[in-house]
């Protein structure tokens, strides 16, 4: 890669009946002014209002529409058509802040011993207002020691801000398509294994949580299954305990903030 030609990217949008927020995820990326970008949404059969959505950008995004077994399925399927030097996926509910990509690819550019890195993020809600400051900082604070065993207590990673060379993928392998919630956390703790994460202190995505996301929903199961992932790559108890702890005390949060003003 030159010195001259700032890195390529290729984002994957994995897309699953988000119709009403899809518009803003595909604006979002396409309005970067990222030379050489490479798009590919992978749609898995939606049956709402999003491929309407996707028929009216004509050739200007790539895309799909196909049964898949999974959200980590449908990313690798995307990831595979990418034939750029940066990968990242964005989800279908959320979008990357103006300016995202060309900080991202000058970052990459000036630190070529740099394998992967994360930004910070907005945390936003169904209409897009900015929530959750608490957990968007507590997050920013753990990030200031990005190691290894804080990371198996805590999964400080934003994944809308997360960016990897190609070549981290091709050392450690897709994403798992077993796992249902944490296919992300599962590749952030073999690539931590590997290389040291870079931080940029810049936002650079908007993470919504709504009534029908994951993360807004299914946070209980989402830490039983993060659990089993940290399990496979430490032994050391004091870690799985202190993730157990961690993530009971994150779920009993979300409980009472659901009870209460539901953020």
């Amino acid at each position: 890669m030159g010195s001259h030609r700032l890195p390529s990217i290729g984002i994957v949008t994995p897309s699953l009946n988000q119709g009403r927020f899809i518009r803003e995820t595909i604006e979002s990326v396409i309005g970067q002014g990222c030379p050489g970008l490479e798009y590919w949404i992978i749609d898995g059969g939606s049956t709402d209002g999003t491929l309407g959505v996707l028929r009216g950008y004509g050739d200007r995004v790539n895309w799909v529409s196909e049964k898949d077994d999974s959200q980590a399925q449908a990313v690798n399927k995307g990831l595979k058509r990418i034939t750029s030097d940066i990968f990242a996926f964005l989800n279908s509910d959320d979008a990357y802040l103006p300016g995202a990509l060309p900080l991202v690819a000058g970052y990459f550019q000036d630190h070529p011993d740099a394998m992967w890195l994360t930004g910070d993020h907005h945390i936003v809600d169904e209409a897009g207002r900015r929530i959750q400051p608490y957990i968007a900082g507590y997050k920013r604070l753990l990030r200031r020691s990005p190691t290894f065993a804080r990371l198996a207590v805590a999964n400080f990673i934003v994944q809308p801000s997360t960016f990897w060379r190609r070549e981290l993928l091709e050392e450690i392998g897709p994403f798992d398509e077993t796992l249902r919630y944490c296919f992300d956390y599962d590749f952030w703790m073999r690539a931590i294994r590997r290389y040291p994460l870079h931080v940029i202190g810049e936002p650079l995505s908007r993470f919504r949580i709504h009534s029908a996301s994951k993360g807004g929903s299914e946070f209980s199961t989402q830490f039983a299954e993060e659990h089993k992932v940290v399990g496979r790559y430490t032994s050391d108890g004091t870690l799985l305990a202190l993730h157990k702890v961690h993530a009971g005390l994150i779920v009993l949060a979300y409980r009472l903030m659901k009870g209460g003003k539901g953020r």
